[in-house]
């Protein structure tokens, strides 16, 4: 198995077209780096500051009007700090992060106290939080810091409340009320950014303090915070909120082991109630809602037409649950009467795509709620791998791919908090329509593609070359297993992506200029190619924590340059090897054909030595050449399968400017799925309407209320399937590979 800091270093001997990277720190990636306790520790407080900025001070809830004009050097600390002690405040209390924001007393005349949290009602309890920033995880735990908190509360207990500033009066008058309806605990909350224990004296000091306080009963105690703390509770926020749901069934019945689990039938408008809970209602399932398709669409029709077919006719919902609490209303005959359930931590392990169905089905028609719906529950309690199992096996309605069960991976889930705690990034993993907008994020077929690429071995490129499907391959020979496992870091995982997506950019760019042999190669060959840039590009610090990005940024830069002389090079370096009849297809799909291009591609001292200038490239008349209608052509040779996922490409930035706002109102409306109907193939997800692919935008572009729109457009420029490519690029590539052979 090849290891994390092989799969890094990835650098080549290819130096007339690798200039170094400018500027780079020649350190250990991050895959590397954040490893030990050190590593942890830094890793850690890089991603609370952020989330420190993002929940308070980006939002404005912390009151930082004193800080004004304040040097950054000297306003940075303090704004962390605050913001660190509201973060203690939830920790202690569970309040909002408003709340929280609102108890932080920080700055002149705070007597020592950085935030004073009051909860009051039944169990009324005083928190007093100094809070230590260190950027470096290594606050320092002075003495001094536990009497000056000391010193505060004694001038609470005294009532002179005009020694604090203004809003720490208020709060102080507050937690003296409450003090003094009795016996109310009073804590001392210290929270320190570092990892290391505070030191004994620290310790008892604060034992000393709270002694004298307690001489007339236990009233006042301690809770030390630390950095792994902190960061618990900011990754905890990442985390999708635990579902509750509510279910009315009947008829039911119910079995008791070994699993608790029911059986019954709920009203249609019950399964509406559930789809407001949005895709946390999904977190168990290995994929949310697919959107409009051929088959949702069959069950929307018999919802509105006739509902009262659509419990024979479907196979019901399956939700998994932690715990549930029932309420029967017969004691002597419950199951003679409807049951009613609180279901919690609940998650629809199979029935996404009925859930949606039901739920706009009904806002179309009011006839669709009075259908009713199978539906299943099962109480596994702590169980991870029975859900996981009985996920795996429910999931049969819509036809399920490999790439569906990777969402069950753990491994995956840590990527999603990765990506949202270091880089502020979306991270999709099951198949569906949310898929993240390549400005924030990426998908894991994507990520999966970009890290076969900047692996050291040829040999994933060359795997997943021949079908993508390989990606999902389980196994210690897996390309899943070798691309996922050490785990990959944030910023590795987000630069491949970047470059990958730059080389494939490059690619289309650069597609019309060839011919034959080049054609084939700019389409076959772009994880070959992508391969090599990475190869040729200095990665040490690909996976190194950088919040500028500044290696992507050279990296992409260097793009250009590098696919325009490796397209000729690579075409030059296959005819040379294994002759100009050889399939250019088999080429960059075969394992050592891949690894001995890539070996004397990079050995060269220059690549324009392997260039046979213009060998390959259209001539301008060539360009001009009439495209045949791309529809027909890929419903003739079969090239996509009924129901494949299509996404709306970006056009022009005066487009870009006009369509995005009412695109981000819903993003189904940039999905659709291909039906092979030759005058209107395109299934809109938005409205479960047929289109042609021009008529599709224009229909958008009305409907968006764009004034400034052309008269014309190429519909299947417009429309790319999964992979990236266009249906005019599919539609063109195949009939370039009828003309030279390449096509199977």
């Amino acid at each position: 198995m090849v290891t994390s800091s092989e799969r890094i270093r990835v650098r080549s001997s290819a130096t007339s077209i690798s200039p170094p990277y400018k500027g780079r720190r020649r350190i250990v990636p991050s895959m590397k780096s954040d490893q030990g306790s050190d590593g942890v520790v830094v890793m850690q407080v890089r991603q609370v500051e952020r989330a420190l900025r993002e929940v308070y001070i980006n939002a404005g809830l912390l009151d930082v009007g004193d800080l004004e004009g304040k040097p950054d050097e000297e306003r940075d600390p303090r704004l962390l700090s605050r913001a660190l002690a509201a973060q203690a405040v939830r920790i202690v209390t569970g309040f909002s992060p408003s709340e929280a924001a609102a108890t932080v007393i920080d700055g002149v005349n705070d007597q020592g106290i950085d935030a004073l949290a009051v909860v009051d009602g039944t169990d009324p309890h005083v928190y007093l939080v100094q809070a230590k920033w260190s950027r470096k995880g290594k606050a320092s735990s002075d003495r001094s810091a536990v009497m000056e908190l000391l010193s505060g509360l004694r001038l609470i207990d005294e009532e002179d409340f005009g020694a604090f500033n203004p809003r720490g009066q208020q709060l102080a008058e507050l937690s003296k009320a409450v003090m003094e309806k009795g016996p109310v605990s009073v804590t001392q909350v210290i929270v320190l950014m570092r990892a290391d224990e505070v030191t004994d004296g620290f310790q008892q000091a604060i034992i000393q303090g709270e002694r004298d306080f307690n001489r007339h009963g236990d009233v006042l105690d301690h809770r030390i915070i630390l950095s792994a703390e902190v960061w618990n509770s900011v990754r905890r926020d990442l985390m999708p909120r635990p579902v509750t749901l509510e279910a009315e069934l009947f008829p039911w019945f119910s079995i008791s082991s070994p699993y608790e689990s029911f059986q019954g039938v709920v009203g249609a408008e019950q399964v509406v109630a559930w789809a407001d809970h949005g895709s946390n209602l999904f977190n168990l399932n290995i994929r949310n809602p697919l959107g409009r398709t051929p088959i949702n669409n069959e069950l929307i029709e018999t919802l509105t037409g006739e509902p009262a077919n659509f419990w024979y006719f479907n196979n019901g919902i399956t939700i998994l649950c932690e715990s549930i609490e029932r309420s029967r209303q017969s004691l002597h005959a419950p199951q003679g009467r409807p049951i009613t359930l609180t279901l919690h931590n609940a998650s629809v392990a199979n029935g996404a795509q009925t859930v949606r169905s039901v739920a706009e089905a009904v806002s179309k028609s009011e006839d669709a709620a009075c259908a009713q719906v199978s539906v299943r529950i099962i109480v596994t309690g702590s169980a991870d791998e029975f859900s996981k199992r009985a996920t795996h096996a429910t999931n049969r309605q819509n036809r399920v791919e490999s790439r569906d069960f990777v969402a069950l991976d753990p491994i995956q889930a840590a990527i999603i908090e990765d990506m949202r705690a270091e880089l502020g990034l979306e991270y999709s993993v099951r198949r569906t329509e949310l898929e993240p907008n390549p400005a924030t994020g990426c998908s894991v077929v994507e990520a999966a593609c970009a890290l076969a690429c900047v692996h050291s071995d040829a040999q994933y490129a060359a795997r997943i070359s021949a079908k993508t499907e390989a990606l999902w391959e389980r196994g210690a020979q897996g390309v899943y297993e070798n691309l996922f496992r050490p785990r990959p870091g944030p910023y590795l995982l987000w630069n491949a992506v970047q470059v990958f997506r730059a080389v494939r950019k490059n690619l289309h760019a650069l597609r019309p200029q060839y011919q034959g042999r080049g054609a084939a190669l700019v389409d076959h060959g772009v994880h070959l190619i992508s391969y090599l840039v990475f190869r040729s590009l200095d990665t040490e610090a690909i996976g190194e924590p950088d919040s500028r990005l500044e290696w992507q940024q050279y990296a992409r830069e260097r793009v250009p340059e590098l696919v325009g002389k490796l397209i000729p090079a690579v075409a030059g370096m296959i005819d040379s090897l294994y002759s100009n009849r050889s399939q250019i297809r088999a080429a960059c799909s075969d394992i050592s054909r891949c690894r001995e291009i890539a070996n004397h591609v990079l050995g060269q001292d220059d690549l324009d030595d392997l260039v046979v200038q213009d060998k390959y490239q259209r001539s301008a008349a060539e360009r001009k050449r009439r495209r045949p209608n791309a529809v027909s052509v890929i419903i003739d040779r079969g090239l996509l399968e009924e129901g494949a996922q299509l996404t709306l490409v970006s056009g022009t930035s005066t487009e870009y400017k006009a369509l995005t706002g009412w695109l981000s109102e819903d993003r189904q409306r940039e999905l659709a799925t291909w039906v092979p109907h030759r005058s209107k193939p395109l299934l809109w997800a938005a409205d479960g309407l047929q289109y042609s692919p021009t008529g599709l935008i224009f229909r958008m572009w009305d409907l968006a209320g764009w004034e400034g729109r052309p008269v014309a457009v190429q519909g299947t420029a417009r429309w790319a399937t999964r992979t990236g490519e266009t249906l005019a690029d599919l539609a063109w590539r195949t009939l370039d590979e009828l003309e030279s052979g390449e096509f199977d």
